[in-house]
């Protein structure tokens, strides 16, 4: 095992990765992060892929009340606030029902050799709290913010 700054990603990721389908409903992916006790999982397809990542966020930003207005008036110019892709993305996560409509498609991934270091940065400078781990593409762990405190904390996994 390594120590200290050395350590990489397949020192500290869980390789029990708990993953849902895009077409897993809204109700069962909050009963899994709730029964799971996890704050979010990758969204795989069929053939094993990578297909997204969904969190707590996207399934509470579902909840959220649509905002109207969405143009200011100024000096009788009518000032889109949000294209209307914007808006209409909006509409379509509120209507979701399955984690495909809501899930990230864009994922910040590493792999197994990405420093502690790395992903440290990574999760600060980009905000993220989770983050797939691929080998030649492939899922094989996973790596959350408590993962990065354990190693920083010179802790154990457990």
């Amino acid at each position: 095992m390594n120590t200290g700054d050395q350590k990489k990603a397949k020192d500290i990721m869980n390789t029990e990765v708990i993953t849902v389908s895009p077409d897993t409903s809204v109700e069962e992916l909050g009963r899994l992060f709730i029964e799971k006790n996890i704050s979010g999982a990758p969204v795989v397809d069929r053939e094993g892929g990578l297909y997204g990542i969904v969190t707590e966020n996207d399934l509470i930003s579902k909840e959220r009340r649509f905002h109207i207005p969405t143009i200011i008036r100024i000096f009788d110019a009518i000032i889109p606030l949000k294209s209307d892709a914007e808006v209409e993305k909006e509409i379509r996560k509120m209507a979701a029902t399955t984690v495909g409509d809501i899930c990230t498609r864009d994922v910040v991934t590493v792999d197994e050799e990405t420093s502690l270091n790395d992903i440290a940065t990574i999760m600060t400078e980009k905000k993220i709290h989770l983050l797939p781990v691929l080998r030649e593409g492939r899922l094989t762990g996973i790596i959350g913010k408590k993962d990065v405190i354990r190693a920083i904390a010179g802790e154990s996994k457990g």
